[in-house]
């Protein structure tokens, strides 16, 4: 086969599979995208953040030392947010991350210890996993977190709560627009993320569990067309 006519070939192949990927991004970038509303942070919008925190049951998460689940059927933790340690599993992975003093992370394979360049990889792999997969968990909490700021945003004719974070976890800068009901429970939120290239997506927050310990926290969100399965989420005190 001649050379020009494998260029073609490939070519071909690479539209064939790319094209179609692209008219998809197109159609929902221009279907979803929204820029980010303005910041204005005011003392009714962290009276409306106290508002959310109080049909969580707040005082029951913060009262909660230990946190179990599983993001996606993929990765498990078991949190003890008291000590700030956390358990990482994911296929034959383990991590034992001690988010107050790092030095004493700990990575394993196949339940045996790794100390090389190989336990860094998996450590910062544990951490970055943690740190998307917990506020997929726990974000209506970190509302008052140090580095945010609130901000009311008029969505539908009612108050929507715009969180703006600019410190903290593996993407400092992103921004969640929270969508309440007359409880004042949030039933959605709007992200602009970096991990994202379209802005405004919308997220869903309603499938609520009331746990062991009195802490609501969800336990399946709907992205677009993607399911994002909490698994069996626990706590205790």
């Amino acid at each position: 086969m001649k050379p020009k006519k494998i260029v073609k070939i490939i070519a071909g192949v690479i539209i064939f599979f790319t094209l179609p990927s692209l008219l998809f991004f197109g159609f929902v970038y221009f279907k979803y995208n929204e820029d980010l509303p303005p910041v204005n942070q005011t003392e009714a919008a962290d009276i409306l953040a106290h508002k959310m925190l109080i049909a969580l049951n707040a005082d029951a998460y913060k009262a909660t030392n230990n946190l179990e689940w599983t993001f996606r059927r993929k990765h498990h933790y078991k949190w003890n947010k008291k000590d700030n340690l956390v358990e990482v599993n994911w296929k034959e992975y383990k991590v034992d991350l001690d988010l107050n003093t790092p030095n004493n992370n700990v990575a394993y394979i196949h339940n045996f210890r790794v100390d090389n360049e190989k336990s860094i990889e998996l450590i910062q792999t544990a951490i970055d996993y943690f740190n998307n997969d917990s506020f997929w968990l726990v974000a209506p909490y970190k509302v008052f977190d140090k580095g945010t700021s609130r901000s009311i945003i008029k969505h539908n004719g009612k108050d929507a709560l715009l969180i703006n974070y600019t410190q903290g976890g593996s993407t400092p800068g992103d921004s969640y627009l929270w969508i309440l009901d007359e409880n004042y429970k949030p039933t959605k939120f709007k992200m602009w993320v970096d991990i994202l290239p379209i802005g405004g997506l919308e997220a869903t927050w309603s499938d609520w569990k009331t746990t062991q310990t009195g802490a609501v926290l969800p336990t399946h969100h709907k992205l677009m067309f993607f399911g994002l399965n909490m698994g069996d989420v626990k706590t205790s005190l």
